[in-house]
């Protein structure tokens, strides 16, 4: 897939998260906190952000795979907690979120391992 659209839909989901994060502080912070899942929103936004974040720099750096597996563990991880968070009767999305987790993990060692792998630069003129 094309890197302006890896790219864009990295930092559409960012956008996405910082709205969601905004929501919970304002709009639906009563409705979340008497439910108890202020936490596990703020939880859901802190995670799709940063993972957002990554997934630019990563699209960025070329490594398009680790940002297609972070935005997948976004959309499974936080995504299955806000509707968790705002809709009744879907328990059964419970399971969804600790998939959602382990692509996250799985991003962060791909990225570690595609590091490790990475041929050496040469050092910078006069080092």
């Amino acid at each position: 897939m094309n890197d302006r659209i890896l790219g864009a839909t990295a930092a559409v989901s960012g956008a996405l998260a910082v709205i969601l994060g905004a929501l919970a502080a304002h709009a639906l912070h009563d409705r979340l906190e008497e439910a108890g899942n202020l936490g596990s929103w703020e939880t859901a936004a802190l995670y799709h952000l940063t993972h957002s974040i990554a997934a630019v720099a990563l699209t960025h750096a070329g490594f398009r795979k680790v940002a297609w597996t972070m935005l997948a563990g976004i959309l499974l991880f936080s995504g299955s907690i806000y509707v968790l968070c705002l809709v009744e009767g879907v328990a059964w999305l419970g399971p969804v979120t600790p998939v959602g987790g382990v692509l996250l993990i799985a991003g962060w060692i791909a990225l570690a391992v595609a590091w490790l792998r990475k041929p050496s630069l040469p050092p910078p003129p006069g080092a």
